[in-house]
């Protein structure tokens, strides 16, 4: 039996929070945070990432609106994913990332974390408040 990861992208355009699962898919991990350059650039580094930790699904948190509506910003999260699975060949999904920024912030206050290491950590905490959801979510199906 062959085990892989799955790994959680929380994407902007400055910063993609990264977060992995471990190989039974149970846990969340922050990863890291990475600084954005360019499109293809990110992408190819996304994907090299992906493979050397035998990711087999991705997920991207999806930035809808407080009501759950579509945005500009899905719209163009939707678009990275697209590039991202074409260029990596693997699977995309996304799951609701509505407020993990601000639980993030809240466990990083809570945990004392200076504001300045906040920002530092606060993409990758929220990449992997991300795919504890969706990790969770799936466990319900």
């Amino acid at each position: 039996m062959q085990y892989h990861k799955i790994m959680c992208l929380d994407y902007g355009d400055a910063r993609i929070g990264i977060a992995f699962s471990d190989f039974l898919q149970i846990t969340a991990n922050p990863y890291e945070i990475y600084h954005c350059e360019e499109r293809n650039k990110d992408l190819k580094y996304l994907t090299n990432l992906a493979q050397a930790n035998s990711v087999e699904l991705i997920v991207i948190g999806m930035p809808y609106s407080m009501d759950g509506t579509k945005n500009q910003r899905t719209e163009i999260t939707t678009n990275f994913g697209n590039q991202l699975q074409e260029m990596s060949k693997i699977k995309v999904v996304y799951e609701d990332e509505r407020l993990s920024s601000y639980e993030a912030e809240e466990i990083l206050k809570q945990n004392k974390v200076s504001p300045k290491d906040r920002k530092k950590q606060l993409d990758m905490l929220s990449a992997a408040i991300i795919l504890e959801a969706y990790l969770n979510n799936r466990k319900k199906e």
